[in-house]
């Protein structure tokens, strides 16, 4: 099953108050595994960058002044997402983005049916815990010490570790497990028949033990037995 993870970056909160997308990080993953391939761009939002935005990605209005307006990388985008599931975390966010965008240059909105959120998920998961992509990782074990600001391309890789855990990680191990059963079995069926065969020995009592246990009876006062 092929599944897209990706994150977005932007000047605010509400695409329909002017806010706009400008950055979008997509990674591949093929039944749970990553396969290398990504999407990943930065876009000329046509305004200021807000100084609480900017403060969260670091991406300066002079950083984004050379950069190509979506609409020239709308079809490179599409071709990539294709028609596969979206992951992203809080995805409604960056799916209310994506789709202004598109419909900005005269694209089809991508369907929220394809939408998948890993926010709701981790709230099955982990019920009255923090949810955010930093506690998650934390949760999970999941190294992001070279996360200084948020980057879609690096968020949306922190996220396909994430989302693979939320589905019930990769369960490495039991494939593992079966090949160490299999090896050890052998291993005992080998030893088994490589061991010299030995009489059994007798375990019953002799004469001088059982009338040594009939004394002990003796001294036993008022012994549950003989009631």
């Amino acid at each position: 099953m092929r599944e897209i993870i990706f994150d977005t970056e932007t000047t605010g909160f509400d695409p329909k108050n002017g806010d706009r997308m400008v950055e979008i990080g997509c990674i591949e993953m093929v039944n749970r595994v990553l396969t290398g391939r990504t999407f990943h761009a930065y876009f000329n939002p046509e305004r200021t960058m807000p100084a609480e935005a900017e403060a969260v990605h670091g991406l300066s209005d002079a950083f984004l002044a050379d950069k190509p307006l979506f609409a020239e990388r709308a079809h490179e985008f599409l071709d990539f997402i294709e028609d596969s599931p979206m992951v992203a975390h809080n995805a409604g966010f960056d799916f209310n983005f994506i789709n202004f965008e598109l419909q900005t240059c005269g694209h089809a909105e991508v369907s929220r049916e394809r939408m998948v959120d890993t926010v709701a998920l981790a709230k099955v998961r982990h019920p009255g815990a923090k949810l955010s992509l930093d506690a998650l990782c934390t949760r999970y074990g999941i190294d992001r010490s070279h996360r200084t600001k948020h980057g879609a391309l690096l968020d949306a890789e922190l996220l396909a570790q994430v989302y693979v855990e939320l589905r019930g990680g990769r369960q490495i191990g039991l494939e593992l497990g079966a090949e160490i059963t299999e090896i050890v079995t052998e291993t005992k069926i080998l030893t088994r028949r490589d061991r010299p065969f030995r009489q059994p020995r007798s375990h019953a009592a002799t004469e001088e033990e059982l009338a040594a246990h009939a004394e002990f009876l003796k001294s036993v006062d008022t012994p549950l037995w003989g009631a």
